[in-house]
């Protein structure tokens, strides 16, 4: 036997459902916002997310799958969406549109190689969103708000909203170099991937999960510290529009995000619901000003989110949510006798062509396991043609619900059974 890969799995029937659910409403969600669909290939060129994650990210450095195709390029899977996104925005010159900002969507698999753990998978799907060519801090509100809305629109209230500032260039430099000077007396007590970080981005060293807790931590240099009166003022702006939408907050000056690509804005949305787990982190993202320039395009300021589809729905099953999936058949052909059951095939062909959601048996079962049958799927209505139906050109239709049981005729099944369905007399 052959199982899946680890870090993958199979969605089976069932499970499947709740996906789907969730993706419609993503979509819905996205269309009232004016976001429009984008889809970008699964593998790209490895240097694109070499130049778009960047290089010191765990991601670049440990995570990515990498291959090398038999044109000796270096592919990869990609790890994330924003890049991939970013990288067709300027390769199709959507810059050029008249419209402007440019607002979109993805959803699709990603791939990391970590270590498998429950809500954090190795192939995981992503939904994301990426608004390109507005700097007003009124769209970082949106994209926050959209994100909130998802979550609030599928039920979930045990969510904390944490927002920072990485600031502008000057305000990152200025607490690039405080940090610097913060750690180097320390830096020898720190993993090698810190003292990797410690020329190469000391920022990242903030978001080590290995050195959390040392002492150096607690009493880093604050980024909020470092801000200049223009990224104070953008932070101030964001803060004010999330307090008129009425969109609580957190600041945490820790806050940095695991890409290289951020700065202004940063937010992660979580979870508190008891039982979801260590990990509480359900989504993220945060303003990228400066990576369009990076990817070859002319200078575009742009701000995403992406959430994870796995954690969102290990947020439901915390809080005992259940999707409200109707996983009913509309009807459920039962035929007894060789012509009945050759006209049933007719029959349900037809009403599938009218939109109609039924099924029938194909293993050549007795009446009553038909019915059995019918009841397992949860059929609305039962469609009986036997012999005695077919002389007389009718079905014999039972609401499984009430019980009530009608005849009408083959000739306007399709017609008639539409009215059942919506509640109507036939």
């Amino acid at each position: 036997m052959i199982n899946v890969p680890r870090g993958t799995q199979d969605l089976l029937p069932g499970e499947t459902e709740k996906w789907q659910y969730v993706e419609e409403k993503f979509k819905a969600l996205c269309h009232t916002y004016n976001y429009h669909e984008i889809r970008t290939p699964i593998f790209e060129h490895t240097e694109l997310f070499q130049r778009g994650v960047g290089d010191t990210t765990d991601i670049v450095q440990k995570e990515m799958y990498t291959f090398t195709d038999r044109g000796e390029r270096s592919l990869t899977l990609r790890p994330e969406g924003t890049a991939s996104v970013v990288r067709s925005f300027v390769q199709h010159k959507l810059f050029g549109h008249p419209t402007q900002p440019t607002k979109l969507f993805y959803i699709g698999p990603m791939f990391r190689y970590e270590r498998p753990q429950q809500g954090r998978m190795r192939q995981f799907v992503q939904f994301g969103v990426e608004a390109l060519g507005s700097a007003d801090p009124a769209i970082d509100a949106e994209v926050i708000g959209l994100a909130m809305n998802l979550y609030r629109s599928l039920g979930l209230k045990s969510l904390k909203l944490v927002i920072n500032s990485l600031g502008d260039v000057e305000s990152r430099n200025n607490h690039r170099h405080a940090l610097v000077e913060h750690f180097k007396p320390h830096i020898h007590e720190f993993c090698s991937d810190c003292q990797i970080r410690l020329e190469k981005n000391p920022l990242r060293i903030l978001d080590c999960k290995k050195d959390k807790d040392h002492p150096a931590m607690q009493t880093a240099p604050s980024i909020l510290d470092y801000l200049n009166d223009e990224s104070q003022a953008y932070f101030a702006q964001v803060k004010s529009y999330l307090d008129h939408m009425g969109i609580d907050y957190v600041v945490d000056k820790n806050l940095v995000r695991g890409l290289d690509y951020y700065n202004h804005t940063a937010f992660e949305i979580m979870s508190d619901a008891d039982g979801f787990g260590a990990i509480t982190t359900l989504s993220g993202g945060g303003r990228y000003n400066g990576l369009v320039e990076d990817l070859g395009g002319p200078e575009t300021p742009g701000i995403g989110f992406a959430l994870s589809v796995e954690r969102l729905l290990m947020a439901l099953d915390a809080e005992k949510i259940d999707l409200p999936i109707d996983q009913a058949l509309d009807g459920y052909v039962v035929a007894m006798g060789d012509n009945a059951v050759k006209k049933a095939v007719e029959i349900v062909y037809n009403l599938r062509q009218a939109g109609i959601q039924v099924d029938k048996d194909y293993q050549g079962k007795k009446f009553k396991a038909q019915f059995k049958a019918a009841d397992r799927l949860k059929a609305k209505f039962v469609i009986v043609l036997g012999e005695d139906e077919l002389a007389k050109q009718v079905v014999s239709v039972k609401d499984m619900t009430t019980g009530d049981q009608q005849e009408i005729p083959i000739a306007s099944i399709a017609t008639e059974m539409k009215q059942l369905i919506q509640g109507g007399k036939a």
